[in-house]
């Protein structure tokens, strides 16, 4: 490292992610050949509230900057003292993206290569319990005084960073961390790199966790690996907090994005992450049921419930199970008031769009003729759902994916030999991975017929299911 320049920073800042985030203090060390050489320090004027647990961290309250300069007034300065170095920061990509939105916002482009100091301890001083600045100063023994504000952070990165460089002799891991290929400078502080570059270019779902390998988020993808670096280089805040919390990733490939799709709504609903933020609210289904009134006539209805044994058809939509319990009403000549689909009258009217009642509700039609009726209707709506495979690509060439849909349900995947020809479908449930039914799972399903209405789809009730020779 002979000859380079490095700027070691830390700055002080208002909080509120990283859109809001505004700079209230900056130091910058100034070092060549292990040796500091120049260094500037400055309150800022973040020209914007402090709040109160900022102040309780830091020391700095809106009173210690009402007389500092703004930002624009340093700019230059700070343009100055680092240019043609290496920012080097603890925790690097909170630093150098501050500074970089502060120069943005002045319309003003700041780019300079990048160290991190808790990736780089990572390598060089593994087995750590922790990398915060002050624990691995405890560690390590480095004096740390004036905890939280520029200066004396600075200080103590310094003296860590030299201890660093002492480590790596030959600079075998610097040189490794400044090489523009290397993901080493880009990657969030507490993620091995290899995590990253192991990870597969097909489809699947990936799971981030945290230092406990608690799972904080639940991803998919039709390319896992450009999609976790998508995550990684976004400058949206959430992502930002996500990659911080992230110490390890994980990944399940799946063979297509259907079967992804619903591996992603599974782990959701069993693990809750923290930042999944779609998928999380239950949502309330609605179902056709029936039951005999008190003249013993057959009544359809509608019921709003998250599940229910005796529904005839499940809707996540009010309007579609309408829609349905109309076409049964009409279809098999039954009464909209005993469809339920009027109330608060004595006998239906036929100014309602189903108006082909026979008189059961006006006492001209029998019960028992009314009721054989509302059984046919019954057991249309018990026929009428359906039970299918869909299948897709499988996870390596010679398997395909097989999902099943029951009765209407999605009951899980699974994967088979291409090989395999299926004389009886329900052979094909003893390779499935049982999953739960939900609303997300129906809207993924349903989003699928949509597009591929006939595409690798075999219903129930076919004499034999074709050989995966025979299908798309």
């Amino acid at each position: 490292m002979e000859n380079k320049i490095f700027s070691i920073i830390d700055v002080e800042t208002t909080g509120g992610g990283l859109s809001g985030n505004r700079l209230t203090e900056i130091c910058i060390a100034k070092m060549k050949n292990g040796k500091i050489f120049d260094k500037y320090t400055t309150l800022v004027n973040p020209e914007k509230f402090i709040p109160a647990y900022i102040t309780a961290l830091t020391g700095i309250s809106n009173d210690t900057v009402a007389n500092a300069p703004f930002f624009y007034e340093v700019a230059e300065k700070i343009q100055e003292f680092t240019q043609d170095t290496i920012f080097v920061a603890h925790n690097v990509h909170f630093d150098y993206n501050v500074i970089r939105n502060e120069f943005l916002q002045l319309g003003l482009e700041f780019n300079r290569k990048k160290l991190c100091t808790v990736r780089l301890s990572r390598k060089l001083i593994p087995n750590l319990k922790s990398y915060s600045l002050g624990k691995i100063c405890d560690a390590i023994n480095i004096p740390i005084e004036n905890r939280h504000r520029a200066e004396g952070d600075t200080d103590a990165t310094v003296i860590l960073f030299q201890r660093l460089l002492s480590l790596d002799p030959e600079f075998e891991v610097f040189e490794k961390f400044l090489n523009p290929k290397s993901k080493e400078a880009s990657l969030p502080p507490h993620l091995n790199s290899k995590q990253v570059l192991d990870l597969p270019d097909s489809a699947g779902i990936y799971l981030f966790k945290n230092k406990d390998h608690k799972i904080i988020y639940v991803g998919k993808a039709k390319n896992i690996k450009k999609r976790v670096l998508q995550h990684i280089y976004s400058k949206k805040t959430n992502e930002y907090l996500l990659c911080q919390e992230t110490f390890y990733i994980e990944h399940e490939t799946t063979g297509n994005e259907l079967t992804a799709l619903l591996l992603e709504s599974d782990l959701i609903k069993k693990h809750y992450p923290k930042f999944n933020k779609a998928q999380k609210r239950p949502q309330t289904s609605y179902h056709i049921i029936h039951y005999k009134n008190r003249r013993n006539i057959i009544q359809l209805a509608i019921t709003k419930a998250k599940a229910t044994e005796d529904s005839l058809s499940t809707f996540y939509n009010r309007s579609l199970a309408t829609e349905k319990l109309e076409y049964i009403c009409e279809a098999f000549n039954l009464c909209p008031r005993y469809c339920t689909l009027q109330s608060n009258v004595e006998v239906c009217t036929h100014y309602y769009k189903v108006n082909n009642c026979e008189g059961i509700c006006n006492s001209t039609e029998a019960v028992d003729d009314y009721n054989k009726k509302a059984l046919e209707a019954i057991d249309f709506l018990e026929n009428d759902r359906q039970s299918y495979i869909i299948y897709g690509i499988g996870r390596k060439q010679e398997e395909r994916s097989v999902i099943l849909v029951k009765e209407g349900r999605y009951k899980g995947f699974g994967f088979v030999d291409t090989a395999e020809i299926f004389s009886d479908i329900e052979q094909i449930e003893t390779y499935i991975e049982r999953k739960h039914h939900t609303y997300h799972t129906n809207q993924i399903i349903r989003g699928y017929l949509k597009k591929n209405p006939l595409e690798n789809i075999v219903c129930y009730g076919a004499e034999t299911i074709p050989a995966f020779s025979e299908i798309n």
